[in-house]
């Protein structure tokens, strides 16, 4: 039997869930381990993105080319959240998952009381100041990911305009970058324990129990990013004539690691490299996905939308046509203007009652215990719809080598 290289990753995680379940005590150790392996990943991510972006920017003869492809990727990236916000609106409109929910809930006034504190700081202007960083190495060390992203393309531009004599540093960072990756698959090997940490944290932390009086609105969700995943996303790969399931079947391990931390950043260095394997140029996968992580939400918009609603039917509030597109419009603004926050999700969920004051605020407390359990479902939704978006980019721009894409069909 050949050994597949993700079985390790889901023995792991089905190895927290019991670990989890049986042994609560040890959630402390568990979440240190997991907190660990996505440091080693996060360490990696800020270089990794920084090389292959000026790799990427200067390797390109036509710098409109540049400006073009980010242009198209913010266009796709805002289309198809939009689709996202639409399409958990109606589901949780069909399903109605807060109807008759009369769970006594005991709010944690003061872990709500932070994500009040964060969504009222929160401003869309000040995302936009926040983009250019004031410190370059102090983005590096922060691991600003959109940051770091602003002055590759910076630097790309400036390492362009040397011509011959700027193609000794090119060289000199195409080997550094080499390291980057070689590091990278060192700490991979580290995946099914991160993933275990994760997991058996996530369980014994939070219990099996606790999804019984939201049991509804975890199915709702759940079963409403697999329809956009299959349906939505399958319907664009159709169009751009790519196999959606061959897809899957590439970047399956990422998409186990992202089960296991509950986090999407581990995942990112190894998409890069994976969607440059499955045919995507360096250049075009150097500005779509790092843009996409902060842009491309696509899990956590069908999350929040339907959260929202489902306050809305827990509290026994109608909601006319008016105020659920201006819930729309208000998640397309604050869901990206939260990018790059820890906790974003809950900062824009507490945000948007906030801002169309017909819900109470206090009733985001409601979800704080399930919200764990929903993450692995947004974080998995939103790499494999990134991945989905690099690939539209590629084949877009003539950047896609219909030749490593067949291998990796023939396997």
């Amino acid at each position: 039997m050949i050994f597949k290289p993700y079985l390790p990753v889901l023995f792991a995680i089905a190895l927290g869930i019991v670990v989890g379940l049986n042994f609560p005590g040890f959630a402390t150790t568990a979440q240190l381990i997991s907190k660990i392996f996505i440091s080693l990943i996060t360490m990696l991510i800020p270089f990794i993105i920084f090389f292959t972006i000026v790799l990427g920017v200067a390797g390109m003869s036509d710098m409109k080319k540049v400006g073009r492809v980010g242009g198209k990727a913010l266009l796709y990236f805002e289309i198809v959240t939009t689709f996202a916000l639409v399409i958990g609106v109606t589901v949780a409109n069909f399903v109605k998952p807060g109807a008759g929910f009369t769970a006594h809930v005991t709010f944690d006034n003061a872990k709500l009381a932070t994500y009040q504190k964060a969504a009222a700081e929160m401003h869309w202007g000040d995302f936009i100041t926040h983009i250019v960083p004031s410190n370059a190495m102090k983005a590096f060390a922060e691991g600003d990911i959109l940051q770091v992203l602003f002055f590759a393309i910076l630097f790309g531009f400036g390492l362009s305009k040397m011509g011959d004599s700027g193609k000794v540093v090119i060289d000199v960072f195409d080997k550094i970058s080499k390291v980057f990756f070689n590091i990278m698959h060192i700490v991979m090997k580290a995946a099914p324990i991160g993933a275990f940490g994760g997991m058996a944290y996530t369980i014994s932390t939070y219990g099996l129990k606790t999804l019984q009086p939201l049991a509804l609105l975890m199915a709702s969700v759940y079963v409403t990013m697999a329809l956009f995943i299959f349906v939505i996303l399958n319907l664009i790969c159709r169009m751009y004539k790519f196999s959606l399931w061959q897809y899957l079947k590439h970047i399956k391990e990422e998409i186990l690691i992202v089960l296991g931390t509950s986090s999407s950043e581990p995942a990112l260095p190894a998409m890069m490299e994976k969607l440059e394997k499955f045919g995507c140029s360096k250049s075009v996968v150097g500005l779509v996905i790092p843009a996409g992580y902060s842009f491309n939400l696509d899990g956590t918009t069908i999350y929040l939308s339907m959260s929202v609603i489902f306050l809305a039917q827990v509290f026994n509030i109608p909601l006319s046509l008016g105020q659920e597109l201006s819930i729309i419009g208000i998640l397309m603004i604050t869901s990206k203007g939260a990018a790059g926050v820890t906790g974003s999700g809950f900062i824009v969920l507490t945000s948007t009652p906030a801002a169309i004051k017909v819900i109470p605020v206090e009733g985001v407390a409601i979800l704080l215990g399930v919200d764990r359990f929903m993450s692995e479902a947004r974080a998995i939704t939103n790499v494999i719809g990134n991945g989905v978006a690099t690939i539209v980019i590629a084949k877009s721009e003539k950047e896609f080598d219909e030749g490593k894409y067949r291998k990796i069909v023939a396997g």
